[in-house]
């Protein structure tokens, strides 16, 4: 992602949570998906490490937001209770049924498409 100046930014963390901050409500995305718009396509688990790290950022990210490329809550356990993922998700409209998104596909969010993909 690029700063207010125009530069690359350096911190990989900081631009995963200003990307996930752009996902819509009622939309998620995959943490691969993240990883391939920030132009890291095999950091997906470094995604993931950002996600538990999310919780106490200002402004808040929404990392409820993101799951596993089969739209399963793989990160749920980082989440202040066991069922607080699904529960967002679904304030949101998402159903989740055995943590997993019902219709993923139409609730799937791509960066790259949505947002461009600038190198």
């Amino acid at each position: 992602m690029m700063d207010s100046e125009g530069k690359r930014s350096n911190d990989f963390y900081q631009d995963v949570f200003d990307l996930v901050r752009l996902i819509p409500k009622g939309k998620v995305t995959s943490y691969g998906a993240i990883a391939r718009y920030l132009g890291s396509a095999s950091a997906s688990r470094m995604v993931g490490w950002a996600m538990n790290a999310s919780h106490k950022q200002l402004p808040p990210v929404p990392a409820h937001r993101v799951v596993n490329r089969n739209g399963m809550l793989s990160g749920k356990m980082h989440f202040p209770s066991p069922d607080a993922m699904q529960s967002l998700l679904e304030a949101e409209g998402v159903k989740v049924v055995d943590d997993q998104i019902v219709n993923f596909q139409q609730h799937f969010w791509n960066p790259i498409d949505e947002l461009g993909f600038d190198d």
